[in-house]
């Protein structure tokens, strides 16, 4: 609960909107403690943008008619991230150090598992931090505040282990056991993007979990740079590259009016490759795609080796233009393979969001958009900060809405003036 008391001489309205977050107008409710946001080596390059964005959110959003500063002294700064030290022996085992207090802030640790580019020294050699030593890390900074801090929130845009999401035989399941194991040590809120099976929240059924859809910052950059789908062309196809992301390509779908299709992977489930049973086809389920544009859409591109395979057989079925959009762009298996269907005309775009780290390589290819999902992810802070409800702001929906109306995809009504950019 928030220190600060209630403000009094609320209209019948503001009662009755007190508890929800709206992204186009002052907030009301008001805030748990001030914000302190820790952005840990490698945690993506969006971290200053969601400081920036944040700072002008309440530069221009604080409410008019109130004395900020009655609420705390760091309510509105322009620099809301507070320093920390981690850093690795030579046998591998680290430490963590907060060299200022972080004493009765709100925590936000900004944390992305899959960045590759950060190093260490290990006994005389240069090696690369892998997810488990980003997580180790990520450990060490909330021991470090446990006890000190108002409350700690965890953003991890990649969920950890996310992917080993149901048990088969005797194995592990990582992600189950790494919420629950944060919950233990006190962590309020946990924030992920697209989680490969969102079910995982049922590890900790009474503590606070989010997953997000990306779903509307990837709309706006479909129509940014595809123009036959922002001049209302109905000639679109959406597939799932397998059955487990039908629900996903089902909601862009039915967004668009479009038709939508999905690929059955046959696997032989006699061969066991790299713990996996390999895939022997990729079937497609759906009508004719002769002569539309097909979005394939999907939580992540890993190897990409599953991705263009469906893409050759899109156009061996001569689909029109291929697109592909997922929340992570992985590309474990480099770029060569991308940049020769490029070429090839197999595929035309991929879009893929900033909440990982990217290599430059990847920023400079013609066929790669850089979706950036920094301004929602201060909102979000922002609205945690208020302890608000973020119904109203996670939900895209709505604004999706009026994004298809400000681009004549949908019938007329005041959508669009309600919901701006």
């Amino acid at each position: 609960m928030s220190k600060y008391s209630r403000p009094s001489g609320l209209t019948a309205e503001q009662e009755k909107n007190y508890y929800i977050y709206d992204q186009y107008s002052p907030t009301i409710m008001e805030p748990v403690a001030p914000i302190g946001i820790i952005s840990l080596a490698g945690s993506g390059s969006y971290a200053d943008e969601v400081n920036s964005y944040l700072y002008q959110r309440r530069l221009t959003n604080a409410p008019k008619d109130t004395d900020v500063s009655r609420y705390s002294p760091g309510y509105l700064r322009e620099d809301y991230t507070l320093p920390y030290e981690s850093f690795r022996f030579s046998t591998g085992e680290g430490k963590a150090l907060l060299p200022r207090s972080v004493r009765g802030h709100d925590l936000f640790i900004l944390t992305d598992v899959l960045n590759y580019s950060r190093t260490y020294n290990f006994y005389g050699k240069e090696k690369r931090m892998s997810p488990d030593e980003h997580y180790s890390d990520l450990l060490r900074i909330i021991l470090a505040a446990s006890g000190k801090a108002r409350r700690i929130n965890i953003i991890m845009p990649f969920l950890y282990e996310g992917r080993q999401h149901r048990r088969s035989l005797s194995e592990s399941l990582d992600a189950a056991y790494m919420l629950e194991e944060l919950h233990s040590m006190g962590i309020d809120n946990f924030i992920t993007f697209d989680a490969h099976d969102p079910r995982v929240s049922n590890a900790i059924p009474i503590n606070g979990f989010e997953s997000i859809p990306t779903t509307y910052q990837i709309f706006k950059a479909l129509f940014a740079h595809i123009p036959s789908l922002a001049a209302g062309d109905n000639r679109l196809f959406l597939v799932s590259p397998d059955e487990g992301g039908i629900q996903r390509a089902m909601y862009y779908a039915s967004m668009l009016g479009a038709p939508l299709g999905t690929f059955y992977k046959r696997r032989d489930f006699t061969t066991v490759v790299d713990g996996r049973n390999p895939i022997v086809e990729h079937e497609f389920l759906g009508h004719s795609v002769r002569g539309y544009d097909v979005l394939i859409v999907d939580d992540m591109i890993a190897s990409g080796e599953s991705i263009l395979d469906i893409a050759t057989a899109l156009r061996k079925n001569e689909a029109r233009n291929i697109y592909c959009a997922v929340s992570f762009g992985l590309f474990t298996g480099g770029l060569e393979a991308f940049d020769k269907a490029y070429e090839d005309g197999i595929i035309s775009k991929v879009f893929s969001t900033n909440l990982i780290y990217r290599t430059p390589e990847l920023l400079s290819r013609p066929w790669y958009v850089d979706v950036s999902v920094s301004k929602f992810i201060a909102l979000l802070v922002d609205a945690i900060n208020h302890d608000a409800s973020l119904s109203r702001l996670v939900e895209p929906a709505i604004k999706i809405r009026a994004l298809l109306k400000r681009h004549n995809i949908v019938s007329s009504d005041n959508i669009a003036a309600t919901y701006p950019e």
